[in-house]
């Protein structure tokens, strides 16, 4: 370890003491994401207050230290990559719920909160917070800030953008900016909070939150659909949405080659439906009244039989047949068995959908053979998620990620739709943002960074 190594860590230990400190092998040996990542850091800092944390930044701004935020480490556009001579910040120990105000229904969390802890807490109070993604349980409060997660309720809830009532972050000097707004309506000034919410930890560090919380609801309803076209598929969705009041919570698209993956072994989920259908559709809705609500939803399912719309669905009658339907959708994994998988997360309008998934699944095709391109995901809000199993070499990656992001450009499309940009999409950035866009981004980022510090060379170089 060089002088410096050595002083910054005897700095830190002063801080945060011997346990609030790890290094050398301890710091690499963990994955900076879920599938793929680097943390070559040789030390890794565990703050257990907003304050240690404001110290911590005022000692690196001074000495200009590169610092890499951890949250739930559950990214995938390698966000949390840490260089050695990076430090690695790490909210795990900052990990509470606060409070819970019924009456207002706003819950506080400090950022390293897991988003599964989050949900629990509401519901004994009998209330939601109805940002829900697949990694709940690993996936913490600041990470989904920091990327604007978006989950599998956006149709319903929106972002979580739009569930962050107020923050409190600490900026690269150390200064703490606390807005732990509780109130819906607050037009008092600029939003402050808006500019950390999606900024991937660039502009500071996110220490606590003041989240939304809705009601309960009494009645919740998940079926299985199978459509015979990608524009049946469209007008399942235009069906539940008009013929449920209000009720769609999730809608989710499946293409027939992922669910009849993940459906027979290896894998270990059952098939609902027969498998073989060019789409599959997973439903959810929210109501208040169980017996109604599911009468009202059958009655819009049974037009859309009659109708052509769909082949076959069914309703889950239980949790755990409900976690089954889920399951299927959520068990992303099951391509690897082919070959290293590539992932990647995009936002199109619905209407581009069809023709823009026949071409990237033409283009793999081409390049790499048949059944290698598995297409899924929030179809309800213009988010897929495709996994190519391709491999994973660099060669590979730049063919693949040329496939799937060039003609996002033609159509108004992001190459980012909740994931974030990281170091993973950062050439790709100017397909979504004009000149513009990104020159004022750095001009934020300059103003509040100045020394270029927080998760350097994240986003944009």
């Amino acid at each position: 370890m060089s002088n410096a190594a050595a002083t910054l860590k005897s700095d830190l230990t002063a801080i945060v003491g011997e346990h609030g400190l790890l290094e050398g092998a301890a710091v690499r040996e963990r994955a900076a994401t879920l599938w793929h990542g680097q943390v070559d850091a040789e030390l890794l800092v565990r703050p257990r207050t907003t304050e240690q944390v404001s110290s911590i930044l005022r000692l690196c701004h001074q000495r200009g230290q590169p610092v890499v935020t951890h949250g739930g480490l559950t990214g995938l556009v390698n966000g949390a990559d840490a260089a050695r001579d990076e430090l690695v910040l790490s909210l795990e120990s900052m990990n509470g719920i606060e409070r819970i105000d019924v009456s207002g229904r706003t819950l506080r969390a400090q950022a390293g909160a897991k988003l599964g802890d989050v949900q629990r807490a509401a519901e004994q109070r009998d209330l939601v917070f109805p940002l829900d993604l697949g990694a709940r349980d690993s996936a913490t409060v600041g990470g989904n800030i920091s990327t604007n997660a978006g989950g599998l309720r956006v149709v319903r809830y929106g972002m979580m953008r739009n569930l962050v009532l107020g923050i409190e972050a600490v900026l690269a000097d150390g200064t703490v900016l606390t807005s732990l707004n509780r109130m819906l309506k607050n037009n008092a000034g600029y939003d402050l909070k808006q500019l950390f919410i999606g900024s991937e930890g660039t502009l500071g560090v996110v220490t606590r939150a003041e989240l939304r919380l809705v009601s309960k609801t009494r009645s919740q309803e998940t079926l299985l659909a199978a459509v015979p076209t990608f524009e049946a598929l469209v007008e399942l969705l235009g069906r539940l949405d008009a013929g449920l009041g209000g009720q769609l919570a999730a809608f989710e698209a499946l293409w027939g080659n992922y669910y009849d993956f993940n459906t027979a072994p290896p894998a270990t989920n059952a098939a609902p439906l027969e498998r073989g259908a060019p789409f599959y559709a997973i439903a959810e809705t929210l109501g208040g009244d169980p017996e109604s609500d599911r009468a009202r939803l059958e009655t819009v399912l049974g037009d859309a039989h009659a109708a052509g719309v769909i082949n076959d669905v069914t309703l889950a009658n239980s949790e755990s047949e409900r976690r089954a339907i889920w399951n299927i959708r959520e068990d992303v994994w099951q391509s690897r068995v082919i070959a290293p998988l590539l992932s990647f997360d995009v936002s199109l309008p619905i209407e581009n959908m069809k023709a823009y998934t026949e071409e990237v699944c033409a283009g793999v095709r081409a390049y790499a053979g048949d059944n290698r391109a598995f297409v899924f995901g929030h179809m309800a809000d213009g988010n897929l998620h495709l996994v190519i199993a391709a491999g994973d070499d660099a060669a590979t990656r730049a063919r693949v990620e040329d496939i799937v992001y060039t003609p996002l450009a033609r159509i108004g499309g992001s190459v980012s739709a909740e994931h974030g940009i990281g170091l993973e999409k950062r050439a790709y950035l100017p397909l979504s943002r004009t000149a513009a866009e990104i020159s004022t981004m750095k001009l934020i980022k300059r103003a509040l960074d100045p020394r270029g510090i927080l998760n350097p060379g994240k986003v944009f170089a």
